[in-house]
C-alpha cells in the first residue's frame, strides 16, 4: 500500500453542479427558484478558492476542507443570522444548503465541528470579502482595491488620492486646490459623470459588557489571584498566599457596584483601593514566578493573554487616577477583547458605542465597505478616496455625492468642484444674485431624502443581519464578520431584484395581450368564430409565444381578454 504524503488541499471541479446531479436519498428534485440555488450561481467560486488556498500547501499536510464549504458556511451564518452551532445544524438538515456548498449528494452527518467556523473566518480577510462583495454587486472581479482595514494602514484615508493623472509629490502638492478650469470644461466633465454616491459611517458594537473602571480593575485582580493559585502548589509555603484579604477586596468592589448612586468620591476611593490590591498581588506573582521554572507553561492560553492585557490596563488606570482624568489614548475597555475602543458618536440613546467603526457607501441600492477601524476616525477625510474608488468600479465619477455635514468641508467641496461633482449641502462661497434661497433649500431637502437610503441599509444590516452586535472575539474575525454581513445584505437585495424583474416581465406580457385585444375590439378586427384560438395578439412582438401557446378568448363586459389554456405541447418552450 502506498503511504505517500497527502495533499494539503485538492482543487475540485469548478463547474456548477446541476440540480439533476444532486442525489437525495429520500427522492425528489431541487427547485430552480430556491434562493440557495440562485445564490450558488451568483458567487465567484473560482476566486474564492484562490483566496482560500493562499496559505495552504498543495504538497504536504492534512487534507483541508473545501473552500466552497468553508466560505459557504460562514456566508450562511450571516445570511440567516445564526450561531456557529446553529449553522452546522442547519447544514446537516437542509439539502438546499448542501447544494449551495457544492456537495454531490445529501449527507446526514455533520460536515465539520462548529469550532472550525473560527478558522474559516481567518482564511477570508476583510479585504478579500470586500472584493467578493464588489463582484456580487457589479458582476466583475476587482483586480486592484484599496485597503479597507484602517488598522493595517493608519494613513489610508487621510491622504487624498491622485487625480487627473498626477502622481507622487506633484499630486500631493495640489491637495485640496482646484485647478483653473473654464466653465466649458466643467460642463463637459459634469455630463460624463453618472450615478450618485451616498456616504455615511456607523458603528458595529462588539459583544462586551458595558465597561467601568472599577469592573476592569476587579476582574484584573481576580485573574491575578487565579495565576497565584496555580503557582502556589509548586513553591514552598513560607508566607501567606496573598498579601491582603481577598474577601475584603471583594467587599470593596461590591460596596460600590451595589450602591444606587455612584458619587465621585466613592468611585475614586474604590479605584484607589483596587489599584493597591493589583500592585500587591502583582509583586506576589512575580515572586512566585521566579521560583518556578517555565511557569508560563502552567497557565492556560487565555490566562496568559489576560495577564499581558492586565499590565496595560493597570498603567492606564494608574495614570488616569494620578492625573485625576478620564482621558487616555488607546483606552482598553475589555480584557477579553483588548482591541475594542470607545467610539464617541453623541447620538441617543447610546452616545458612546464600543466596537468597530464602518465607513459605508451606497450606489444603486448596493452597499460597499470603504473603511473599517477599531479607532474613531473622521470619515469626512475619506471622501476623496471614496470618489476615486467609485471611478475604479464604474469607470466614471458620480454626478452627486450625498453626505451629511461632516463631509461638507471646504477641502471636499473644492475637490468635488474640480471634478464637476455636486456635493450635498449649501454651496461654497457667496451666492449668485440669480439663485434663490428656495431653490437651494429645495435641492438640500431632496438630497436629504435620497440620503435616507443609506440609513435604511444600516438599519437593515443591524436589525435583520445582526450588525448591531458582533459575537466574534478576535480582531480580524470580527472585521470579517462585519464584511460578510454587508455581503449577505447585498446578495439578498440582488435576489429580490431578480424576482421583481421576473414578475415584472410576466405582468408586462399579460398586459400586452390585454392591450392587443382591446385594439382588436376597438377597430372591429375580431375573428368570426369566437371559440377558435386567437394567436395573432402576440404575433407582432412575441411570434414564438403565439406558435407554442394556445390562447382562448374570454369576454368580460364589452372587452375580450386572452388567457393561455392548458399546458403547451412543445416542451422546448
Amino acid at each position: 500500500m502506498n503511504m505517500g504524503v497527502k495533499r494539503m488541499y485538492h482543487r475540485d471541479d469548478s463547474e456548477q453542479l446541476t440540480m439533476e446531479e444532486f442525489f437525495q436519498p429520500f427522492g425528489g428534485r431541487l427547485r430552480k427558484d430556491n434562493r440557495w440555488v440562485c445564490l450558488a450561481g451568483i458567487m465567484p467560486w473560482e476566486y474564492i478558492e484562490d483566496i482560500y488556498t493562499k496559505n495552504l500547501s498543495e504538497e504536504t499536510g492534512r487534507p483541508a476542507i473545501s473552500s466552497r464549504i468553508a466560505f459557504g458556511a460562514i456566508f450562511i451564518k450571516e445570511f440567516c443570522h445564526l450561531t456557529d452551532e446553529g449553522t452546522v445544524q442547519e447544514l446537516q438538515e437542509n439539502s438546499y444548503m448542501q447544494y449551495f456548498l457544492g456537495l454531490h449528494e445529501f449527507q446526514a452527518e455533520r460536515l465539520f465541528d462548529p469550532s472550525m467556523m473560527v478558522h474559516f473566518r481567518k482564511r477570508f480577510p476583510v479585504e478579500e470579502v470586500a472584493k467578493i462583495n464588489e463582484y456580487v454587486c457589479t458582476g466583475k472581479w476587482p483586480e486592484e482595491q484599496r485597503n479597507v482595514d484602517r488598522n493595517d494602514d493608519p494613513e489610508d484615508g487621510d491622504e487624498p488620492p491622485c487625480t487627473g493623472g498626477e502622481t507622487g509629490s506633484k499630486a500631493s502638492a495640489h491637495k485640496g486646490k482646484a485647478s483653473p478650469n473654464t466653465s466649458k470644461k466643467k460642463k463637459a466633465r459634469r455630463k460624463q459623470n453618472r450615478g450618485k454616491l451616498i456616504l455615511d459611517a456607523t458603528v458595529a458594537p462588539a459583544d462586551i459588557k458595558y465597561p467601568t473602571d472599577i469592573d476592569l480593575l476587579n476582574r484584573s485582580r481576580e485573574h491575578l489571584e487565579t495565576a497565584v493559585d496555580i503557582l502556589w502548589p509548586h513553591v514552598p509555603h513560607t508566607s501567606h498566599k496573598l498579601p491582603y484579604s481577598a474577601k475584603k477586596a471583594r467587599k470593596s468592589y461590591l460596596k460600590l457596584a451595589k450602591s444606587k448612586k455612584w458619587t465621585r468620591a466613592n468611585c475614586r476611593r474604590a479605584i484607589g483601593e483596587h489599584l493597591r490590591y493589583i500592585e500587591l498581588v502583582s509583586k506576589q506573582l512575580r515572586k512566585l514566578s521566579s521560583q518556578v521554572p517555565d511557569h508560563e507553561t502552567l497557565f492556560p492560553r487565555w490566562l496568559r493573554d489576560r495577564l499581558a492585557v492586565i499590565a496595560v490596563v493597570y498603567r492606564q488606570q494608574k495614570m488616569m487616577y494620578d492625573n485625576d482624568t478620564h482621558i487616555c489614548e488607546d483606552r482598553i475597555v475589555s480584557l477579553e477583547q483588548p482591541h475594542v475602543r470607545p467610539i464617541q458618536r453623541g447620538k441617543r440613546p447610546n452616545p458612546t458605542e464600543f466596537g468597530q467603526k464602518l465607513h459605508l457607501s451606497v450606489v444603486d441600492g448596493y452597499t460597499y465597505l470603504e473603511q473599517t477601524s477599531w479607532s474613531n476616525f473622521n470619515e469626512g477625510s475619506d471622501l476623496e478616496t471614496a470618489v476615486e474608488d467609485y471611478f475604479r468600479k464604474f469607470g466614471c465619477y458620480p454626478s452627486a455625492v450625498l453626505a451629511d455635514r461632516i463631509y461638507q468641508t471646504r477641502r471636499n467641496k473644492m475637490f468635488c468642484a474640480q471634478l464637476g461633482i455636486r456635493l450635498s449641502g449649501p454651496p461654497l462661497g457667496r451666492r449668485k444674485a440669480s439663485e434663490a434661497d428656495t431653490k437651494i433649500k429645495r435641492q438640500i431637502y431632496r438630497d436629504a431624502c435620497e440620503r435616507n437610503a443609506i440609513e435604511g441599509r444600516n438599519g437593515n444590516a443591524k436589525r435583520r443581519f445582526g450588525l448591531d452586535r458582533l459575537f466574534s472575539k478576535r480582531d480580524k474575525t470580527a472585521k470579517t464578520e462585519a464584511a460578510l454581513i454587508i455581503l449577505a445584505m447585498n446578495a439578498s437585495l440582488r435576489l429580490v431584484r431578480w424576482l421583481a424583474l421576473f414578475f415584472r416581465s410576466l405582468l408586462s406580457l399579460f398586459l400586452y395581450g390585454v392591450f392587443q385585444q382591446a385594439l382588436h375590439y376597438t377597430f372591429g378586427k375580431r375573428r368570426k368564430n369566437e371559440d377558435s384560438v386567437s394567436s395573432s395578439a402576440c404575433r407582432c412582438k412575441y411570434p414564438y409565444i403565439s406558435e407554442r401557446i394556445p390562447w382562448r378568448e374570454a369576454r368580460t363586459g364589452s372587452i375580450s381578454f386572452l388567457f393561455p389554456c392548458g399546458r403547451t405541447e412543445n416542451k422546448a418552450f
